[in-house]
């Protein structure tokens, strides 16, 4: 069985930046032993299925998978699979994904680049000690939590979040979470690194999730509904930020880097 390959980097405006994401369309779903042997193949932070949806707001339904576990939402990839199906189709403006987890996700084209519309996810106040001993932060600083698995940890300044040696096997017995460190930024409004190690995945590169979660936050402590943001990582990747009601919009572009077939037995 041949099936359609390609690798994206999303939230980039050049190759070898922002964060990879394979996306494979499919005819119809195959087993989920299967698709997570597949995205372990691939050994990247994220690999997005999608097949057509007979669902009436939606276009296609998605899944994404680490080389570990299947994930309740994934950004980086949902954007990518929006860009793989925009370049194929020209005469689409829009496409809509339904998911099991976090609803209808819509990416349409924004300019050069793609605007992608998110569920806000907006977290609460939380004591978490044992993820900011494991993240080597500041026993002070504070602290939020959203029941998706969300952990953030708010430094003081950028310079902060760019210093964390978390441990990663501490932040791994934590559980499936998404270690969040965040901070106001130099160059933009708000800076962030993220942590997932439970997925096989030590610091993802750019993670549109986590700004669902942090968006709705940083808009009410900035006082302004867009602002600007950097995923602080290795490769790095900017995202426009927009919090309207119950969602969060993301800008940025993709690029790709490979496409082929995955031959599977």
């Amino acid at each position: 069985m041949r099936l359609p390959f390609t690798q994206v980097d999303a939230f980039a405006d050049s190759p070898f930046t922002g964060n990879p994401a394979a996306v494979m369309p499919l005819a119809r779903w195959l087993d989920d032993a299967t698709l997570l042997a597949i995205a372990e193949e691939n050994n990247l932070a994220e690999t997005a299925f999608f097949v057509p949806s007979n669902a009436e707001d939606a276009d296609f339904d998605l899944r994404w998978f680490t080389p570990a576990a299947e994930v309740a939402l994934c950004g980086h990839a949902t954007l990518a699979s929006g860009h793989v199906v925009l370049a194929s189709d020209t005469a689409r403006d829009r496409v809509r994904f339904s998911t099991r987890q976090a609803g209808v996700l819509e990416v349409a084209r924004d300019g050069i680049g793609y605007a992608m519309a998110l569920p806000a996810w907006t977290p609460s106040p939380k004591p978490l000690p044992s993820i900011v001993a494991a993240l080597g932060a500041d026993a002070g600083c504070e602290t939020l939590w959203h029941d998706k698995g969300y952990a953030v940890v708010v430094l003081p300044d950028e310079a902060a979040v760019r210093a964390l040696g978390p441990d990663m096997r501490a932040l791994a017995a934590e559980g499936p979470i998404v270690a969040i460190a965040t901070a106001p930024g130099d160059a933009t409004d708000v800076v962030s690194r993220v942590f997932v190690p439970a997925f096989a995945i030590d610091e993802d590169p750019v993670t549109g999730s986590a700004h669902a979660v942090i968006a709705p936050w940083w808009a009410e402590r900035l006082g302004c509904e867009t602002f600007a943001a950097y995923q602080a990582s290795a490769r790095g990747g900017r995202l426009g930020c927009t919090v309207a009601d119950d969602r969060v919009v993301l800008r940025g572009g993709c690029v790709t880097v490979i496409e082929g077939a995955f031959l599977l037995p």
